[in-house]
């Protein structure tokens, strides 16, 4: 019998530490909830936005005169062949200030948080290009975009809410998607 216990125990000398990984995992796992983790992601994502097109504002409707000037003097879309200015600066200073605005409000409601989170992916494309060097922070604004647009809202959202109330599950499902090949629920 202790021949036994010896020959387990000596063929797995990693048993312990693999004991406790999986411990941990699951301690991780518990704690990264996917509803919680779509949660930081929304207002991950919302904070950098919101913060900037506040900014624009001088009261309801009322875009600031540094906004214009933004988009008149300073910002420069980096195309091949540019650097080339704006086209119409009031009308694309007033765009990405509401964009910016809207779009984090709705991401931090969890309310139409896909078709938000693709709003933001596109204003993240535009600074992409508007400031080619701030790709390192751009490439986590997208990738952010990009896992609320496949995972949706999460159960804490009100996309959540109304599709329990009104019974629309497709539209605002929370389930992974399937990887290709594998069959769907």
């Amino acid at each position: 019998m202790s021949k036994t216990l010896d020959t387990s125990v000596a063929g797995k000398p990693f048993a312990p530490i693999v004991g406790l990984v999986e411990k941990v995992s699951r301690l991780i796992q518990t704690i990264a909830q996917p509803s919680l983790v779509q949660l930081v992601l929304r207002v991950g994502l919302a904070v950098p936005f919101w913060r900037s097109g506040i900014l624009k504002w001088d009261g309801f409707l009322q875009l600031g005169d540094t906004a214009v000037e933004l988009f008149s003097d300073e910002f420069m879309l980096h195309l091949p062949g540019g650097p080339y200015p704006y086209p119409a600066p009031a009308v694309m200073a007033f765009l990405s200030g509401s964009g910016e605005v809207v779009f984090s409000t709705l991401l931090v409601l969890g309310l139409a948080t896909r078709f938000a989170a693709t709003g933001l992916l596109a204003m993240t494309a535009i600074v992409e290009l508007t400031v080619p060097d701030g790709w390192p922070v751009h490439i986590t604004w997208a990738a952010m975009a990009l896992g609320l647009m496949a995972w949706g809202p999460g159960r804490l959202s009100l996309d959540y809410l109304v599709g329990k109330v009104f019974g629309f599950d497709a539209p605002f499902r929370t389930a992974l998607p399937s990887m290709p090949g594998e069959s769907q629920p």
